[in-house]
């Protein structure tokens, strides 16, 4: 939870106000890493508030369709690759998306990278599965705390999110634990700093970036 919001939020936000239908699957529960064992009763009632937390914040962006798998939270590394495959195929079952956003596969939490793995493989292009756009986002604090000895996030895909980036904002206030103070990089200025650079690196006022995974012309999905 939050991830969503930080990585692609603006750009939902712009899909919703375009006429499409977004939908938001939280892979990970994002509380018990906390512990030094996961307990879900001993959190239940955080667990509960970030789920309304989440629903609330996407609220704001328009979105409605808020969808909860519980995964342990950065603890996916010990749960079958096949298992979180599983459910992401089931997800595109039922959805069939044009586009699909998702985490990047070398950020340094354990967590995104298993989702990026289990995405990849998801949507491998087999009969029956047609994605015609894969795109992988940045988490602040995340993606940028990778060391450079692993390939970097290398943006290639920009968002125009100009009339969108103070909606993003008021969405992440929602998230108000889940935020930090300036300087860390999940504060709010530290994610408006990081879209306005964004922007300014193809001249824009201000962008959410990407790396393109998957880009194949001419297939449309109908929407559901």
């Amino acid at each position: 939870p939050d991830d969503e919001i930080l990585g692609c939020g603006a750009t939902m936000a712009r899909h919703i106000s375009e006429g499409d239908k977004v939908h938001v699957h939280i892979l990970a529960e994002g509380i018990t890493s906390r512990d030094q064992e996961r307990n879900k009763d001993l959190r239940e009632k955080e667990l509960s508030g970030l789920k309304t937390s989440a629903i609330n914040a996407n609220k704001i962006l328009g979105i409605k369709s808020v969808f909860f798998h519980n995964f342990p939270d950065n603890r996916m590394d010990g749960i079958e690759l096949l298992d979180v495959i599983k459910v992401i195929e089931k997800i595109i079952k039922e959805t069939g998306p044009d586009i699909i956003y998702t985490h990047y596969i070398n950020d340094l939490n354990i967590d995104h990278q298993v989702i990026s793995k289990a995405v990849v493989t998801a949507t491998r292009p087999l009969p029956g599965i047609k994605i015609p756009t894969i795109l992988f986002f940045e988490i602040p604090s995340s993606t940028e705390w990778q060391t450079s000895l692993l390939e970097v996030f290398s943006p290639n895909w920009f968002v125009d999110i100009s009339g969108y980036l103070e909606l993003k904002l008021r969405a992440l206030k929602a998230y108000e634990g889940e935020l930090r103070s300036w300087p860390h990089p999940r504060s709010l200025k530290g994610i408006e700093y990081l879209a306005k650079v964004r922007g300014a690196t193809v001249g824009l006022e201000a962008s959410e970036a990407f790396m393109l995974s998957r880009k194949v012309e001419g297939i449309v999905n109908e929407r559901i």
